[in-house]
């Protein structure tokens, strides 16, 4: 990643004192870490540019950071010149997507998460069921994007809310299932679900959770902290699902909370009257970033750090092929 410009700090005598209390697990997902892994692996084995369908991951400073090495980030496929390897995303895409680049004849590598792709396999067994899916998620979102584009269209209805739930009228009620995005609130999810099998006492669950590892323990190490805060800011980007989960877990403990996608984003008047901050950074969010926002908050404030683990993530994914000798 790229070198932050160290930050000189003012004498400790002349700050306030203030306690960060950062969480553990935060940061870099083991499907974040093998997406950024494999553009980079692309470069070195292609050499620049190689082209990437949409953000690798939801972060502008490692998009910021791949681009300097060479990527080249495009909405659309047909935006990949003839000849050029392309990269798809850590969200997944549609099966249209990579069919249109074979067709084409593009080399192409799948950064998509292992478990985004393990809801699109269950996808399509539920689908050769002949269940109809009912998928909790957020509308627009890529990952949703992509997994509706796994099935024929109508197999699947998107529900948002416990309200959407209420407002569903399947042609088959007792012949349904249900999946879901793997960024979402955990607590939301699960309100979600019992309005589901509330409603519908046939439906089908997901054989494993499908809300990934990462997302659940990030969410699980903020509501450990939340209410040992005053404030807590979250690193992270405006489109990253799980960062804004984060926010949102934060405040249902009662704990103020702000998203900023770097330390020059702080609204110090936010941290008026704050003794104790708590710190953590959504899973596309490298830990440099949270290291800039210590050494930034050090500049106005006689710091003290303590780190919560509430677990330790030992996951690991393996590369695809090909790639795996480069690395």
């Amino acid at each position: 990643m790229a070198t932050i410009d160290p930050i000189v700090a003012q004498p400790a005598a002349d700050k306030p004192v203030l306690e960060l209390l950062i969480a553990a697990p935060r940061g870099f997902c083991a499907g974040v870490d093998r997406a950024i892994r494999i553009v980079e692996l692309a470069i070195e084995k292609h050499g620049a540019p190689v082209y990437v369908r949409h953000e690798i991951v939801h972060n502008k400073f490692v998009v910021d950071t791949l681009k300097a090495k060479g990527a080249i980030f495009v909405e659309e496929l047909d935006q990949v010149p003839d000849g050029k390897p392309v990269v798809f995303s850590a969200h997944g895409v549609p099966k249209s997507v990579p069919a249109a680049a074979q067709n084409r004849g593009l080399d192409y590598l799948d950064a998509t998460c292992p478990l985004v792709s393990k809801v699109h396999r269950e996808a399509e067994r539920l689908v050769a069921a002949g269940r109809h899916i009912v998928f909790i998620g957020h509308a627009g979102h890529p990952e949703v994007i992509g997994t509706f584009g796994q099935v024929p269209q109508g197999a699947m209805t998107l529900i948002e809310t416990v309200e959407d739930v209420a407002d569903f009228a399947p042609a088959e009620p007792d012949n349904l299932a249900f999946l879901t995005q793997t960024t979402l609130s955990v607590d939301d999810t699960a309100a979600v679900v019992a309005a589901l099998q509330a409603r519908f006492p046939t439906i089908q669950g997901p054989r494993g959770e499908d809300i990934c590892y990462a997302t659940s323990n990030r969410q699980a190490a903020v509501k450990a902290i939340a209410a040992a805060c005053d404030a807590m800011l979250v690193i992270g980007a405006p489109n990253s699902s799980n960062s804004l989960r984060l926010v949102e877990v934060a405040q249902r403990e009662g704990t103020p909370a702000r998203l900023i996608q770097r330390a020059a984003e702080i609204d110090w008047t936010f941290l008026d009257g704050v003794g104790t901050l708590g710190i953590t950074a959504g899973a596309s969010a490298p830990e440099m970033l949270v290291r800039e926002l210590v050494d930034l908050l050090a500049t106005r404030y006689a710091i003290t750090e303590r780190e919560e683990e509430t677990t330790r993530e030992t996951i690991a994914f393996k590369l695809p092929r090909g790639l795996d000798a480069a690395a």
